[in-house]
């Protein structure tokens, strides 16, 4: 399960996704994570309360969701679908989220990380079989695969897992709201992209919306046992 929707399923949608649009819009739209963690766990967790704040929270989320998929400079439609596919690995990432911590409680961190890569990866080869590459990587692009293996997946794997059963999904889902300033500035400075007033109006109503969503309260304390 963790295998395929926390591995296989969204880091191939990312994958293609970023073939058509840009690495800023595709942060953006990953920043809706923490909203279908909010969704999801009206079903996977009941025992979490969920009430009028937070359901405004995916409302608005949502509708920055669909600002940011209008963002196509010169990608048409396929930039469309591209940022879809992005956002559905948002969906999968947060279904990932919720499963693994209910899963932590039983089977250490360590051994899910591993576990889903691994299945993961095994999901995978029938397709890469297939379709291999052409021609024999360079040195540049090992050395960028290696950094990817190492860095974001497997150490954040298992930080991931760390932080699932310390803090569950919805906290640790909150990680997302660093990766857009992080993309923007990064794609703006090395990748010469552009960095659109509706790209940052859709950032502008996610973001609202997972703080509202994860249940932050901006005036006063909350009351105990009310849910927000």
């Amino acid at each position: 399960m963790l295998g395929v929707v926390n591995a296989a399923l969204p880091m191939s949608l990312v994958a293609w996704g970023e073939t058509h649009i840009d690495s800023s819009i595709a942060a953006i739209a990953q920043s809706s994570v923490p909203i279908f963690v909010t969704l999801f766990g009206l079903r996977l967790l009941p025992h979490e309360p969920v009430g009028p704040t937070r359901l405004a929270g995916l409302a608005t989320g949502l509708c920055g969701v669909a600002v940011v998929t209008r963002v196509h400079p010169g990608g048409g439609w396929w930039a469309v679908a591209g940022t879809l596919a992005v956002v559905a690995s948002s969906a999968s990432y947060a279904l990932g989220g919720l499963y693994g911590q209910l899963q932590v409680s039983g089977i250490r961190g360590p051994v899910l990380a591993a576990g889903s890569l691994l299945a993961g990866a095994l999901l995978l080869l029938p397709l890469t079989i297939a379709r291999p590459p052409t021609e024999p990587p360079g040195t540049a692009s090992l050395a960028a695969l290696a950094g990817l293996i190492l860095l974001p997946t497997v150490v954040g794997q298992l930080v991931l897992f760390r932080m699932l059963r310390l803090h569950g999904s919805r906290r640790s889902s909150l990680v997302t709201y660093l990766m857009p300033a992080f993309a923007l500035l990064y794609g703006a400075t090395i990748l010469d992209e552009p960095v659109t007033a509706a790209a940052l109006f859709g950032l502008a109503l996610i973001l609202g919306g997972v703080t509202l969503a994860s249940g932050v309260r901006l005036l006063g304390p909350q009351a105990q046992g009310e849910p927000a």
